[in-house]
């Protein structure tokens, strides 16, 4: 199936998608990458606010490339998301509805996402000039100084992602190769 959804979001909203979906997302979004998923942690350790709220937000694991004139975003492909895996399940306890990237995810970032409600999200890997080409406004909202990994705001049109883990426990990257070997399977039968 496709959807289109709109962030922020309610958690109703990723109710109906499954793994495998494909998911055509707008509004606004928030880059963070390994450094500002650490900074993030010391501000909660600290008992300081976040640069954005995270009911219902989505973050784009990306570290977008320098724009050339005329460009909202340089190349904006997604990173490989394990590297956020420590972090990620506060940030889903605190209210955090998605995470967009790449790659296979850990056991507790699977378990807080059927706990909470939310998705995780993949961006094609490779294709980060498509990516880009649905990012309409940016603005760095923190730690400029991180460069690339300075969180921003992006508003987005149309982002086109494939749902990867579901709110019901759905893994795509186990769900896929299976339904692949069993189509062999009963191709050859």
């Amino acid at each position: 199936m496709q959807y289109e959804l709109e962030f922020p979001c309610k958690k109703e909203d990723l109710a109906p998608l499954r793994a495998g979906d494909t998911v055509l997302v707008s509004g606004t979004i928030y880059t963070a990458r390994d450094a500002a998923h650490k900074r993030m942690t010391e501000l909660l350790e600290e008992g300081k606010p976040l640069p954005f709220k995270l009911e219902g937000s989505a973050v784009y694991y990306v570290g977008p490339t320098p724009e050339k004139p005329g460009q909202v975003i340089g190349s904006a492909g997604p990173t490989t998301s394990g590297r956020m895996d420590a972090y990620a399940p506060r940030l889903l306890d605190l209210g955090l509805a998605a995470m967009i990237g790449k790659g296979a995810r850990s056991p507790a970032v699977k378990e807080a996402v059927v706990r909470n409600g939310a998705v995780y999200l993949a961006a094609l890997g490779g294709a980060g000039a498509l990516m880009s080409g649905s990012v309409r406004e940016l603005e760095i909202i923190a730690w400029p100084d991180l460069g690339c990994e300075a969180v921003r705001r992006l508003r987005v049109e149309k982002m086109p992602l494939t749902v990867i883990l579901d709110t019901q426990g759905g893994d795509l990257y186990q769900s896929g190769p299976a339904a692949y070997l069993a189509s062999l399977g009963s191709s050859q039968g």
